[in-house]
């Protein structure tokens, strides 16, 4: 509308509960990945509030606010588009369960940073004014593209075991180096990632993945936390293959590889579910190589099955990590379904027309060519799909049956069994082009499987 107000973003809602904050005599300041991204020029999204407030204090000005954390002094204060989190200044007491302090004692902007994970996290940034206060160093480091804990960095990460698969994951996130007393840490405590939850880990590794690629998946295991996490992607590492398909190296290098090669198909949204199931494809269809390799008496490597049982480990991975069930079973396809390509062109039209009208083939085909980029770079077969699926431009891959289960009813076929026989035989029957039209389907259907006879 002309002349209307446009609705305020997130630092201006910020802004205003800072300001209510401070006309009632309170500290407030701009806290955390929003003041980092700011100083690095990137579009910040969330903005948290710190404040001397308590709890209390804060509910009696923002009475619709949620407490989400009243031990931890946290509070939810809804805004016109955007919530804002209102933290007051904190000292921790100690860790016991590797991530949640035993006491918590309300304190000042100094100390609150002093309990923060890294030093780039550890900013404050006046509402009004956006003068930072720094009380860690993180302006040096930030200008030095470094990650680096706040005090003793193994202390930071006995507090709470998450923050070693977050240092990895900020490095890729941020391309900043860890700075190396923080990585010898996180090397030396690795182990400790396993009584993470599975929900806090993938959160962590779909981003790492989708941050830093190969890259990511390299730091995980070069500190360690690979094994932890997922053990059976480390198991890849050192597992040789064939020099004539593989001249790029071992199952980890060329995993690696592949992640940075995988591409999207151009209709799917770059940042929806289907580009987390496409590296899921990846990081997992060569699973299973470590446990089917064998070599034969001439020195040929072979991993004979490598993507059934690879199907099935992702399953287990996938469970393992608490992803939802509609992910697994597209990732569990993908892995599967990553050697039929070699057999495309000699395939019956049928099985070759379901593939390439599966819903997800464009899937399939990303991940065959960085498969195909990640090794030997002969890229022919998906050209063969690619010109395949040309040809069908002026019909769809998959046309509708020409024979339903209501057809076969009617013809006088009981329920049971023998209808779905009969409809699959069709089906392959239209796919290959034999039969074109209903009356054709009805006529050999009559001819292949008379009606049975019915005792009277």
């Amino acid at each position: 509308m002309s002349g209307s107000t446009p609705p305020p973003d997130a630092r201006d809602t910020a802004r205003a509960v800072a300001r209510r904050l401070r006309e009632a005599g309170h500290e407030a300041l701009f806290v955390g990945g929003a003041v980092r991204d700011r100083l690095l020029g990137r579009a910040p999204g969330d903005w948290d509030v710190a404040t001397s407030a308590t709890p209390e204090e804060g509910l009696r000005l923002f009475p619709r606010a949620v407490t989400v954390g009243a031990q931890f002094g946290v509070l939810i204060v809804p805004g016109p588009d955007h919530a804002v989190e209102v933290a007051t200044f904190r000292d921790d007491g100690l860790y016991v369960d590797g991530r949640h302090p035993t006491e918590v004692r309300y304190s000042d902007a100094p100390r609150d940073a002093q309990r923060r994970d890294f030093t780039v996290n550890g900013l404050f940034e006046d509402p009004e004014t956006g003068h930072i206060l720094d009380y860690v160093d993180g302006q040096r480091d930030i200008e030095r593209r470094l990650l680096r804990a706040i005090g003793v960095a193994g202390d930071r990460f006995r507090e709470d075991h998450l923050r070693m698969l977050r240092a990895v994951r900020l490095s890729m996130q941020l391309g900043f180096a860890i700075e190396p007393e923080t990585l010898a840490a996180v090397q030396a405590l690795a182990p400790l990632v396993a009584d993470v939850s599975a929900e806090r880990v993938r959160v962590e590794l779909l981003k790492t993945l989708r941050h830093g690629r190969g890259r990511g998946l390299r730091l995980l295991a070069d500190t360690g936390l690979l094994a932890v996490v997922l053990p059976e992607v480390a198991a890849m590492r050192g597992v040789t293959q064939p020099p004539l398909y593989h001249p790029e190296g071992d199952v980890f290098v060329h995993t690696c590889l592949m992640l940075d090669a995988a591409a999207l198909p151009e209709d799917e949204d770059p940042e929806g579910e289907a580009l987390t199931d496409l590296l899921l494809g990846v990081l997992l269809h060569d699973v299973a190589k470590p446990v089917t390799r064998t070599v034969d008496p001439d020195g040929r490597i072979r991993f004979n099955g490598h993507e059934a049982r690879g199907a099935r480990m992702t399953h287990d991975i996938l469970e393992r990590l608490r992803f939802p069930r509609r992910t697994i079973e597209r990732v569990e396809a993908l892995v599967a379904s990553h050697m039929r390509f070699p057999n495309l062109p000699q395939m019956r039209e049928a099985r070759l027309r379901r593939f390439l009208g599966d819903e997800d083939f464009g899937l399939h085909l990303s991940l065959h060519e960085a498969d195909c980029l990640a090794s030997h770079g002969d890229l022919s077969l998906a050209a063969f799909c690619r010109e395949r699926l040309a040809s069908y431009a002026d019909e769809p891959v998959l046309p509708e049956p020409l024979l339903a289960g209501r057809d076969l009813l009617a013809l006088g076929y009981a329920p049971g069994p023998l209808l779905g026989t009969i409809l699959r035989a069709v089906r392959d029957l239209q796919l290959d082009g034999v039969l074109t039209t209903h009356a054709e389907a009805v006529r050999r259907v009559r001819r292949d499987y008379p009606v049975p006879s019915r005792e009277v």
